[in-house]
């Protein structure tokens, strides 16, 4: 293995907690295993699920990433940067190539180089920076398969639930694209920017949330907010139609599973369904939704880039809740 990197600086998670946790080290820079590739980060795209495992929360999530601790104490699952050594069964003629991914392992891109398996990442067009980039993956593939998952395409209407955040934005832009007729719920601050995404009508969810809505209205729901009673949710769409559960909130060890497990209940012999469904970024979908974006087919929405040395304040904001679009941390000095 050959390398440009004689050390890497990293914010670590030393335990489960607020972004105050966050340290700023420097650490001998990770080593690419079989079929693995060290890229140094040129830009990460912070996610609500970074702050989920940032928190430790819900409980359950421990389970998979650490019970005292994350196993991974470095957040950040969305990269774009620079191959720049390779582990067994990868080509060395990658070295130097730009590229794109969610990276394996629960994390990593809060650092100046991580590893990830080669098959999680793919080239970055040259017509794409990298902070626009790295705002792609998980987001848009989530929007992607979403949308997939309720068989949206031209003449459907859509009620997307939750418009203006990271996965909001996308599936808004992709279910017009398709030629769904969109109609969105967001804060009222947000409705002309999902307009200009192209959402047909708009809804101050405060004021008008899915409650006023018409019952039997839409082909499909897609809720990201994952607050609204199902009950509610469940007779907007018509029979055989189908709510798609991205997000969901919930207290307790099991957070939204309690949600998505009534909502499974709630569909035993309905004609109008839930379902629920964990989406990951795949190296296929992330292309596909590259190209559009070089084609200008497609328009990440980035709210706001950090610095490395603000990464703290990066995951701060998103902890916060309520992220139009996408927040991005430029890492390359």
């Amino acid at each position: 293995m050959n390398t440009d990197a004689a050390t890497t600086r990293a914010w670590i998670q030393p335990a489960y907690g607020g972004p105050e946790v966050l340290e700023q080290r420097t650490i001998d820079p990770p080593a690419p295993g079989k079929g693995e590739v060290l890229v140094r980060v040129r830009a990460t795209a912070l996610n609500s699920a970074d702050a989920k495992i940032l928190r430790g929360k819900p409980g359950v999530l421990r389970l998979g990433f650490g019970l005292r601790r994350p196993r991974n104490p470095v957040r950040g699952m969305d990269v774009a940067g620079t191959i720049v050594a390779v582990g067994e069964g990868v080509d060395e003629s990658h070295l130097g190539d730009e590229v794109v991914g969610e990276i394996s392992g629960g994390g990593g891109g809060l650092a100046t180089h991580t590893v990830t398996r080669f098959d999680r990442v793919v080239p970055r067009p040259a017509e794409i920076d990298a902070v626009t980039a790295a705002a792609v993956p998980l987001a848009g593939g989530t929007a992607w398969q979403a949308l997939r998952l309720a068989g949206v395409g031209a003449g459907s209407r859509v009620l997307v639930i939750g418009a203006s955040g990271g996965v909001g934005t996308y599936t808004v832009q992709l279910a017009a694209r398709s030629g769904a007729e969109v109609w969105a719920l967001c804060g009222e601050r947000n409705r002309a920017l999902v307009e200009r995404l192209g959402a047909t009508r708009t809804f101050d969810y405060r004021t008008n949330g899915p409650e006023s809505l018409p019952e039997g209205t839409f082909d499909a729901v897609i809720d990201i907010a994952g607050k609204a009673p199902l009950r509610v949710v469940q007779h907007l769409v018509r029979e055989g139609g189908c709510v798609v559960m991205v997000g969901g909130e919930g207290d307790g060890p099991f957070g939204p599973i309690g949600r998505m497990l009534h909502a499974l209940f709630r569909s035993i012999g309905s004609k109008r369904r839930f379902r629920p469904f964990a989406a990951r970024a795949t190296a296929s979908v992330t292309s596909t939704l590259l190209e559009m974006v070089a084609r200008g087919e497609l328009a990440p929405v980035i709210e706001r880039t950090f610095t490395f040395d603000e990464a703290r304040d990066a995951l701060a904001h998103v902890d916060a809740g309520h992220t139009v679009g996408k927040v991005v941390v430029r890492v390359e000095d």
